[in-house]
C-alpha cells in the first residue's frame, strides 16, 4: 500500500476528538487518500454499487446507518490490498425530487404553460401551486437538488464516507441520461421492451402510472352494500361491493363455475339498477362463494381481479374514472336510457367519495339496496408516496419483460438470486417471494416531468395518428436526447405534430429504471470500456432489505437482459432504523432524526460505532447510549495509545524480539482477535469484528497495560520486550478498528507513524504469534490480578496504595511464577511470594 508524506509529530499534551473531522476531511482530500486506482486488474479490485440516495430533502439517521456499513467494508478491503472502487452517486430524478420542487416553491408543473424566461419563484409558497411551464418546472428541480446533495456531501464527508469523489455522478446527468436511454434501447432492439394499450394503477394525486414493486396495501375502513340486479324474471340477485360508484362501469356478474346456488344465471343475463344496463352472468374459479354473497361484479375497474376476468372472459370496458381521479363526464355507450343517462350526468365530475354517497342514494331511493351497509377493513392499494387509492385507468405505457408473463424468464431470474451470496441468507427468500408473485411485466414509463425522456419518435399517419408499433430509433451518437425538443433523422421541427410528420414520445422512465442500472452508470458501460471490465461485474451491491422488489430485483433483471449474469457477487443487506415505539423509522411518518446534529454532538467515531453494532439485515434501534459508549471508546483509544507511546514505544520498537511470556501471551491472544475480525469482515459482519476487537481493548487496558506498565518504563531486555510488545499491539488494534473508526485512529496513527493508517496492511495473526507463546499466561495473570484488587479492598487497601507483600497460594503458581514481577507492579507491592495450592488464595500483607 502507498503512504503518504506526512511525518508523525510529538504526542500531545492533552490529546482531543475536537475538530478531528474537519481536520482529517480536508488532509484526506488533500492526499486523494481514497482514490481508485484505475491502473490494477480486476482481480485486484473491489467494486462497490454503492446506493444512489434519493437528492429530495435531508438525509435521516437511516443514511448514516447503512452507508456506516458499507464503509466499514469498503475500508477493510482496501487495508487488505485491493483498489476499492467506491462511488457516490444522487438519485435525483423522478417523483420525490418533483414533490420536493413543489412543495418547496410552490409550483406545479403545467404542459399547457409556455415558458418563462424571466420566472422567479413565489418568495413564499402560497396554499395554491403556481402552474409553470415544463422547462420552468425542470430548472427548478436541477437547482434544488443541487443544493441538497452539497448537503448531502457535507454529511457524509463528515461522517468520513471514503469513497471516491472523482467518481461522483447524479443520476439525472448527461452520462446517466445516456446509459438508461441506451439500455432501453438495447431492450427494444431485443424486444425486451414493448408497449401497450392496458389497465393501468394509477395514482390519481400525481397522475402517473405505478409498478407493482412502488405497491403499498393499507388498512382502511368501508363498507359492504348488497345490491340488488333484476332478472329476466322480475327477482333480484344480490351481489355485496365496497364499491357502487362503479355500478356504472359494470359489465357482469360473476361466480365460481361450482357454485350451485348461481348455476341456473349461467349464460343469462341481468339488469343494472338505475342505470338499467343487461350485463351477463359468468363463471370464474377466482370468483370466492364465501366473500359476500357469493356473486360478484365485474366493474371497468375496481381491482387487479377485475382486470383478470375483464381480460380472461374477453369482456367489454366501461371506464368512469379519468386520469384526474374524477368521474368522466360522459356515460359508457352501453348506458342508453334517458333516466340512466341523466341519472349519470349528476355523477360527471365528482370523487369517487362523493360519487359513492350518489349513487348509494341512488340505489335507495330505487328500492334497491337490502338492508344496512357493513362495516369491513380492507386492503386498500397505495403508491408508496401517495396519499390517495390507487384507480385503475386504461393507459398506452412502456414495459419491460422481467418474468412477470412468462415462466422461462422468471426461472432465470429465481436461478440469478441463486447466483448470488446473500448477506444475510435469508434475505434471498424475500427475493425469490418477490420474483415468483410477479403478476405483470415492469411498467417503466411515467407521466411526470422530471425524469429521463424515452428516446423515441412516432410517424404520424395523414390522420395525425400516431404509429406506436414503429418507433423512430435515435442514433447512439445523438444520447442523450429529449424527443420532445429534438427532431428525429429525416424530419423537420415544423413537422412535429402535423399529419404525415411526427411526434416525440411524451413520457419519461420511471426513477427504477434508471436506478436499476447503478452498476453501468458508475463503471461507465459504453463509454469507458476500459473500465468497466475492471469494476464489473461488482463485488458487493449494499442496501436495504425493504428495496429487495425494487432496486435489487430490477438491478438483476438489466444485468441479465443485457449480460446474461448478475451484476455483483454479494448482495449485503441492512435492517431498519427503529424509533423508541420500535417502529421504522420514515419521513413520511414524520419519526427521522437527521444526523448531522448528532455527528457534531457526539462526534462522527462515536455515531460509526452505533451503526456498527447492527448486525446485517438487523433492524437495529436508534439510541444515543450507544452513541456515549462509541464516544468513551473513542475517547480510551486516545488516552491508552498517548500512555502506550509515553513509555518510550515507538515505531522501531514493533521490530525489537518479544521475551517476556506474559508479552506474548498478550500477543497471542490478539492474533486470536485478528484472525475473528478478518473472518467477521470477509463474511460482511463488521458488528462482530468490532464486538471482538472491543473486548480485548478493554481487556488490554484494564489489565495488560495495568501489569506490564511498571516493566514498561524500567531498562532492560524486560522493559524492551514491553514496549516491543505494546508497539505492536497499538499498531495491530489501531488497524482493527480503523474501518469503523477511522477518526480516531488516524489521528493516534499520525503521533507516531508515517502515512494514513487507512492505506496501510490490514493485520495478519502471523506478525503477532510466537512459538513459545502460551495464552494461558495471560488470562493467569488477569484473574491474579483481579484477585489481588478484591484482596485490597476486601483489606481496607486502596488500590493505588502501596503493600508490603502478596502471598499468592494457587494450583497454577508454575504459570503464575512466569509472572511474579509484573504482578508485584501492578499490586503496589515490594514483594510477591508465590506457592502452589490446591485452591487459589491471595493474601494482603500491609506492613
Amino acid at each position: 500500500m502507498t503512504a503518504a508524506s506526512s511525518v508523525p509529530s510529538a504526542l500531545p499534551e492533552k490529546p482531543t476528538l475536537d475538530g478531528v473531522e474537519a481536520k482529517l476531511v480536508a488532509r484526506w482530500d488533500a492526499e486523494q487518500t481514497y482514490a481508485f486506482d484505475r491502473t490494477q486488474p480486476r482481480e485486484n479490485v473491489f467494486s462497490i454499487d454503492t446506493p444512489p440516495p434519493t437528492a429530495s430533502g435531508a438525509l435521516h439517521i437511516g443514511h448514516v446507518f447503512s452507508y456506516t456499513h458499507t464503509d466499514t467494508i469498503a475500508r477493510f478491503w482496501r487495508m487488505r490490498g485491493k483498489a476499492v472502487f467506491y462511488p457516490i452517486g444522487w438519485d435525483d430524478n423522478g417523483l420525490p425530487s418533483e414533490k420536493r420542487v413543489q412543495n418547496f416553491y410552490g409550483v406545479r408543473g403545467d404542459t399547457t404553460v409556455p415558458y418563462d424566461p424571466e420566472f422567479t419563484p413565489p418568495a413564499k409558497p402560497g396554499k395554491q401551486e403556481v402552474p409553470v411551464s415544463r422547462r420552468n418546472f425542470l430548472e427548478l428541480c436541477e437547482v434544488l437538488t443541487v443544493e441538497d446533495e452539497k448537503a448531502f456531501e457535507h454529511v457524509f464527508r463528515t461522517l468520513g464516507a471514503s469513497v471516491d469523489w472523482s467518481l461522483q455522478y447524479r443520476t439525472i446527468d448527461g452520462d446517466s441520461r445516456a446509459t438508461s436511454q441506451r439500455a432501453f434501447l438495447c431492450n427494444l432492439a431485443r424486444g425486451e421492451a414493448y408497449n401497450q394499450e392496458a389497465p393501468t394503477l394509477w395514482d390519481v394525486t400525481f397522475r402517473t402510472a405505478v409498478a407493482q414493486a412502488e405497491l403499498e396495501d393499507r388498512e382502511r375502513q368501508g363498507n359492504y352494500f348488497r345490491v340488488g340486479f333484476a332478472k329476466d324474471d322480475g327477482e333480484k340477485v344480490f351481489i355485496e361491493t365496497t364499491r357502487p360508484e362503479l355500478l356504472p362501469a359494470c359489465v357482469a356478474l360473476v361466480a365460481h363455475p361450482e357454485d350451485e346456488r348461481y348455476a341456473d344465471l349461467f349464460g343469462r343475463t341481468v339488469t343494472t339498477p338505475v342505470f338499467g344496463v343487461e350485463v351477463p352472468v359468468v363463471a370464474h374459479e377466482l370468483a370466492d362463494p364465501e366473500k359476500g354473497s357469493g356473486i360478484a361484479m365485474i366493474c371497468t375497474w375496481g381491482d387487479t381481479t377485475d382486470v383478470t376476468w375483464w381480460r380472461e372472459l374477453q369482456l367489454p370496458a366501461r371506464a368512469v374514472i379519468g386520469r384526474d381521479g374524477r368521474m368522466l363526464a360522459e356515460a359508457p355507450e352501453a348506458i342508453t336510457s334517458e333516466s340512466g343517462r341523466a341519472k349519470y350526468a349528476e355523477l360527471a365530475g365528482m370523487t369517487p367519495h362523493s360519487a359513492k354517497q350518489a349513487v348509494v342514494a341512488m340505489l335507495t331511493e330505487a328500492g334497491a339496496i337490502e338492508g344496512v351497509p357493513r362495516p369491513t377493513t380492507q386492503q386498500v392499494k397505495f403508491y408508496e408516496r401517495g396519499d390517495r387509492p390507487l384507480e385503475i385507468v386504461s393507459t398506452r405505457q412502456w414495459y419491460i419483460r422481467n418474468g412477470g408473463r412468462d415462466a422461462d424468464v422468471r426461472a432465470t431470474m429465481i436461478e440469478r438470486g441463486r447466483d448470488l451470496r446473500w448477506v444475510p441468507e435469508h434475505m434471498r427468500h424475500r427475493y425469490e417471494n418477490w420474483v415468483e408473485g410477479l403478476a405483470g411485466d415492469w411498467l417503466v414509463s411515467r407521466q411526470r416531468f422530471f425524469g429521463i425522456p424515452i428516446p423515441l419518435w412516432y410517424r404520424l399517419d395523414e390522420h395525425g395518428e400516431p404509429d406506436y408499433d414503429n418507433p423512430i430509433v435515435p442514433d447512439d451518437a445523438a444520447l442523450p436526447m429529449d424527443p420532445s425538443s429534438d427532431v428525429p433523422p429525416g424530419f423537420e421541427e415544423s413537422q412535429r405534430g402535423e399529419p404525415g410528420g411526427f411526434m416525440g414520445e411524451p413520457d419519461v422512465m420511471d426513477t427504477w429504471a434508471t436506478s436499476s442500472l447503478t452498476p453501468q452508470i458508475a463503471g461507465k458501460w459504453g463509454t469507458d470500456d476500459d473500465l468497466f471490465s475492471r469494476v464489473f461485474p461488482m463485488d458487493v451491491r449494499p442496501q436495504g432489505h425493504d428495496i429487495i422488489r425494487t432496486w435489487l430485483f430490477s438491478t438483476v433483471v438489466r444485468s441479465q437482459l443485457e449480460f446474461g449474469r448478475t451484476p455483483w457477487r454479494t448482495a449485503a443487506l441492512s435492517g431498519w432504523i427503529l424509533d423508541p415505539d420500535r417502529k421504522k423509522m420514515s419521513k413520511s411518518k414524520g419519526n427521522v432524526v437527521t444526523p448531522i446534529g448528532l455527528l457534531e454532538q457526539y462526534g462522527s467515531d462515536a455515531v460509526r460505532y452505533w451503526a456498527a453494532s447492527g448486525r446485517p439485515g438487523t433492524d437495529t434501534a436508534f439510541d444515543e447510549a450507544q452513541m456515549k459508549v462509541g464516544r468513551r471508546l473513542a475517547t480510551k483509544i486516545l488516552n491508552a495509545s498517548k500512555f502506550a507511546l509515553g513509555t518510550g514505544a515507538s515505531a522501531a520498537d514493533a521490530s525489537s524480539p518479544v521475551t517476556e511470556p506474559l508479552d506474548r501471551a498478550m500477543l497471542a491472544s490478539l492474533a486470536d482477535v485478528v484472525d475473528a475480525a478478518t473472518k467477521a469482515f470477509e463474511q460482511y459482519n463488521y458488528a462482530v469484528a468490532l464486538e471482538r476487537t472491543e473486548a480485548f481493548f478493554w481487556s488490554f487496558c484494564d489489565n495488560y497495560v495495568e501489569l506490564v506498565k511498571f516493566r514498561a518504563y524500567g531498562d532492560g531486555p524486560g522493559a524492551a520486550s514491553a514496549r516491543s510488545a505494546l508497539s505492536r499491539a497499538l499498531s495491530v488494534l489501531l488497524r482493527l478498528f480503523a474501518p469503523i473508526l477511522p477518526f480516531v485512529t488516524e489521528e493516534v496513527w499520525s503521533w507516531w507513524q508515517e502515512g494514513s493508517i487507512h492505506r496501510q496492511s490490514w493485520p495478519t495473526s502471523a506478525e503477532l504469534r510466537h512459538d513459545s507463546a502460551d495464552a494461558a499466561v495471560l488470562d493467569a495473570a488477569i484473574a491474579a490480578i483481579a484477585a489481588i484488587r478484591k484482596a485490597k479492598s476486601e483489606a481496607g487497601v486502596k488500590g493505588f496504595a502501596e503493600i508490603a507483600t502478596v502471598r499468592v497460594t494457587a494450583p497454577n503458581a508454575d504459570t503464575l511464577s512466569l509472572v511474579e514481577d509484573d504482578l508485584r507492579g501492578a499490586a503496589r507491592a515490594a514483594t510477591i511470594e508465590v506457592g502452589a495450592g490446591s485452591e487459589p488464595v491471595f493474601e494482603i500483607v500491609t506492613g
